[in-house]
């Protein structure tokens, strides 16, 4: 999805700018350049932030699952310790 955007923001700052040199840089049509390139750019900026971000809170997420998953080994070697030192104890 990020990606996307990024793409589809690189489309319309060329478009914006291809638009700008084609029609010998006239100023009748600053608006349209200016809205394009600016959403264009908008565009860009977000889907990186977008990105980075998605990034960084699926490795958290990652690091909190393998926790979790350690915590539950612990518990269940402290458990197996447990019962082995009673039959230990018991034979």
């Amino acid at each position: 999805m990020m990606k996307s955007l990024v793409v589809i923001g690189l489309i319309l700052l060329g478009l914006g700018a291809l638009l700008f040199y084609l029609n010998d840089m006239a100023i009748d049509l600053r608006v349209v350049y200016g809205a394009l390139s600016g959403i264009g750019i908008g565009l860009i900026i977000g889907g990186l932030v977008g990105y980075v971000s998605k990034g960084a809170s699926v490795k958290e997420a990652k690091i909190r699952q393998e926790l979790k998953q350690l915590q539950k080994e612990k518990a269940e070697l402290e458990k197996q310790q447990l019962d082995n030192s009673l039959n230990n104890g018991n034979v």
